[in-house]
Order: C-alpha cells, then sequence, then structure tokens
C-alpha cells in the first residue's frame, strides 16, 4: 500500500533523439501531493542535460491527474518521444 504522506505519487519521463541533428529532448510528468494535500500534475521538458522549462497544474484528485497525465504522455508518444 502506498504511504500518503510520500509527496511524488508517479513519475514518468520520456526521450526523443534526433541522431542526424544531435537532438536530445526530455519531456517529464509528475504528479505530486503538496505541503496541504493539493494533488499537481508537472510537467518538465527541455534539451537532455538541461533543466528545462516547467509548468505545473492543480486537479481536484489522484484520479483527474493520472488522467491529464496519460493524456499528456500520448500526446507526447505521437511526436515520437518514448521511454527507455
Amino acid at each position: 500500500m502506498p504511504d500518503a504522506r510520500l509527496p511524488i505519487r508517479h513519475h514518468l519521463v520520456l526521450y526523443r533523439r534526433n541522431l542526424e541533428q544531435g537532438q536530445a529532448r526530455f519531456f517529464s510528468l509528475m504528479i505530486e501531493r503538496a505541503l496541504f494535500g493539493t494533488i499537481r500534475l508537472v510537467r518538465n521538458w527541455g534539451a537532455v542535460g538541461f533543466k528545462g522549462q516547467e509548468k505545473g497544474d492543480i486537479y481536484p484528485n489522484e484520479a483527474a491527474a493520472a488522467r491529464a497525465l496519460e493524456g499528456w504522455a500520448e500526446a507526447q508518444r505521437e511526436k515520437g518521444y518514448t521511454g527507455l
């Protein structure tokens, strides 16, 4: 049984590499529980080896955040991102 006190609930990292252009990019999705119990989906993206950009959205519950995570993951997979 997962510990409800842990801040990070789910984490997915996808990568896209284009060897011809020398590019390596990442797209990270993480569901976290903030200090007062707020559920956030945090997206982080950019070039591998750099911090990248980050955006977080608040959801009413973990199930809604999980649906959003799957939607973002599917959209990125359609762009060529894959898990390792």
